[in-house]
């Protein structure tokens, strides 16, 4: 038999390598359609000039283009059986992706632990995604729930790793040469600078996005994700198509232009639950909230702590959870991320 039918849960071996199949060279043609797909709108990642302005030699593809082109990689060896993809954490942007470098990816298992019904499990994996020079562009943790294929097997030993709940300041990597002190704001399309902003505050980002099942799957297979639940109508009991996790992403990122101009890159993700599914037909909207913000040591360059939340029609302004604790049904996204903004 050549056809290869995926890992199960009992496939998973606490502290093996993975190196993940099938290198992809990026082009400009990928920020092309990554601006087409998501109204994506952020200077830094769409003028070379702008770019260059910020001490960069061009524009460098955008960070969710190497994020989703990095965890296309891992679906066919982590969750081309998942239920679900339910968070992530540890992230960090390490180096930046230019049209031309060949992202590849490895992933170390680090966590397992069988669920109660006995039919599933949750997987820990820490990814790398590196470029044709062996240099680490980004790394994350996932943990994901993937289906059990031999049932009668016992549960292994459950091993939860323990993970940070955010990434510190002084861990963030700025890229180099990043200089904001002659930073256009006339350009960039809002005057906010990272001192406007304050912890607490709240902003709604107004516009809305109605999802396609057209652009979801073309999203989907622009970043070669095989996971079936993205492909195969018949294998969730809604008998629906599952909205790729990384198109609500994208699509809430971009919403978020709209107060958030000036969070022109993402050097961090903290933490990130798919709350509930989405699906075609569901419109996407999103707030913001400030967490933290801190100064870093690039010429002109502040970083803010932000939570990204994604909701679709219905939600009310703010509310994450109902009194049960639970995220509210309307919820799709909650990110946790650090970006960088000007003094």
């Amino acid at each position: 038999m050549k056809t290869d039918p995926g890992r199960f849960f009992e496939d998973y071996r606490l502290g093996e390598t993975i190196r993940h199949a099938v290198p992809r060279t990026l082009s400009g043609g990928e920020r092309a359609l990554y601006h087409a797909l998501y109204p994506a709108r952020h200077a830094l990642y769409s003028s070379d000039e702008f770019a260059r302005s910020c001490g960069l030699p061009a524009a460098p593809l955008d960070d969710l283009i190497a994020f989703h082109a990095v965890f296309g990689k891992t679906v066919p060896d982590v969750s081309l059986n998942a239920v679900a993809n339910l968070g992530y954490a540890e992230g960090r942007w390490l180096a930046q992706v230019y049209p031309g470098d060949t992202l590849r990816a490895e992933s170390t298992v680090i966590g397992v632990k069988e669920n109660s019904n006995g039919a599933s499990g949750v997987i820990w994996v820490r990814t790398r995604g590196l470029n044709q020079r062996d240099e680490a562009v980004l790394e994350y943790v996932r943990w994901v729930m993937v289906r059990k294929n031999r049932t009668d097997l016992p549960a292994p030993d459950a091993v939860v790793p323990q993970l940070a709940a955010a990434m510190v300041p002084e861990a963030l990597v700025m890229p180099r040469r990043l200089d904001f002190s002659r930073y256009d704001f006339a350009m960039a399309g809002q005057r906010w600078r990272w001192g406007d902003y304050t912890v607490g505050e709240r902003i709604d980002h107004v516009d809305g996005v109605t999802v396609e099942e057209a652009e979801h799957m073309l999203a989907t297979r622009l970043w070669q994700n095989t996971a079936k639940v993205h492909f195969d109508a018949t294998f969730r009991r809604e008998g629906q198509r599952l909205i790729y996790g990384g198109h609500v992403i994208s699509l809430a990122r971009a919403l978020s232009w709209n107060g958030l101009a000036n969070a022109q890159m993402i050097v961090a993700l903290n933490a990130g639950t798919h709350a509930n599914p989405c699906f075609a037909g569901d419109t996407v909207k999103a707030w913001s909230e400030v967490l933290d913000k801190a100064q870093t040591t690039a010429p002109g360059v502040g970083v803010l702590r932000l939570r990204l939340v994604a909701v679709k029609q219905g939600a009310a302004p703010f509310v994450l959870r109902g009194p049960d604790g639970r995220y509210l049904p309307e919820v799709l996204l909650d990110m946790d991320y650090w970006a960088v903004v000007p003094l």
